[in-house]
């Protein structure tokens, strides 16, 4: 299993610097971070620097969006650092959250994901794509790569990753839940002709080493709040009865709106209504063995890379522990 580390770019730049450089020695091999420039700094100034400071660890968004950026300026940014550093980005990609809502925009439809998807990564490798209604071809790259994820919890955007993308994000670690999900994307991708063990799975989520269980649950709390915003669109689209497993939806039912000045951080006021059975579920607490026995399974199901959200007190002290009683274990 590989491993990867999830940051937001909150100032300083210098400090998500040093701490991918530390995670990067510790064994990650992936380092991740938002994309919503209204609440954090701008992420892909920040790569360089990241990618100027590590030696071989990949970098990208946990997700973009359609929406921010002009498809071709995604496309030179990805591009733009691979020319300077030797192809180690990636392109983690969804509908869009908080950098849409914050601006007062919703999610980009499936149809866009799928377009955009298409678009960036054409130009980005260097191929033609059509941007618009225009032929675009960005004629300075040479041997460009760039893989794109998606991220995705329901039916329709499953089918989708197993159609088109490159590799699939899941943004919480409940075995069930992954079961569900990894099954849907290969049965899509079979479907589609394409080889579903092509497909990388990345799950992402909070994880905390230590033995204060009441205390870690109260640093992670805001990862059902966040969780909580796609399920909720899940639930207005197919009910809470659809195809969607219980294990995800259950939860929302106490969910009475969302303050976005608070997201993805430990004491957010919004997720009150997220019980301790989901955060246990959703994210890695206990010491170091419980964390290798959830990945064990977690590998069981097919994951291929685990991506540690290190939005709590203990950042260091886990990417620590990881490297020493946790990566040495699975890594390969």
């Amino acid at each position: 299993m590989d491993f990867g580390v999830v940051l937001q770019t909150d100032p300083p730049a210098d400090e998500v610097v040093r701490l991918m450089a530390a995670a990067e020695r510790e064994g990650f091999g992936y380092g991740w971070t938002f994309d919503s420039c209204v609440l954090w700094q701008e992420p892909f100034v920040i790569y360089s620097r990241i990618l100027a400071a590590t030696s071989t660890m990949v970098v990208g968004p946990m997700v973009t969006s359609p929406g921010p950026r002009d498809w071709s300026v995604t496309a030179s940014l990805f591009a733009t650092l691979n020319d300077m550093f030797g192809n180690r980005t990636i392109c983690g990609i969804g509908r869009g959250d908080s950098a849409h809502r914050v601006v007062g925009k919703p999610p980009s439809t499936l149809a866009t994901l799928r377009e955009s998807m298409h678009v960036i990564k054409e130009l980005a490798e260097g191929r033609e794509a059509i941007l618009g209604d225009t032929p675009v071809r960005i004629p300075w790259i040479r041997d460009g790569r760039l893989e794109m994820w998606m991220a995705g919890y329901g039916p329709k955007a499953l089918k989708l990753v197993g159609e088109q993308a490159d590799g699939f994000i899941l943004q919480t670690a409940d075995p069930a839940i992954a079961r569900w999900t990894i099954g849907s994307v290969r049965t899509a991708a079979r479907e589609a002709g394409r080889d579903p063990a092509g497909i990388t799975i990345c799950v992402a989520a909070p994880a905390y080493v230590g033995t204060d269980l009441p205390h870690q649950r109260e640093q992670l709390r805001w990862f059902g709040g966040m969780v909580g915003n796609h399920v909720a669109d899940l639930v207005a689209r197919y009910g809470d009865a659809g195809t969607v497993p219980r294990e995800l939806t259950d939860y929302i039912a106490g969910r009475q709106g969302y303050d976005y000045a608070h997201h993805g951080r430990s004491g957010n006021p919004s997720t009150d209504f997220v019980p301790d059975e989901i955060v246990d579920r959703f994210c890695l607490l206990g010491p170091a063995a419980a964390h290798r026995e959830r990945l064990a399974e977690l590998a069981d199901l097919g994951v291929h890379q685990f991506a540690v959200y290190l939005m709590h007190d203990q950042r260091e002290e886990t990417l620590r522990a990881y490297g020493k009683e946790v990566i040495a274990e699975l890594a390969h």
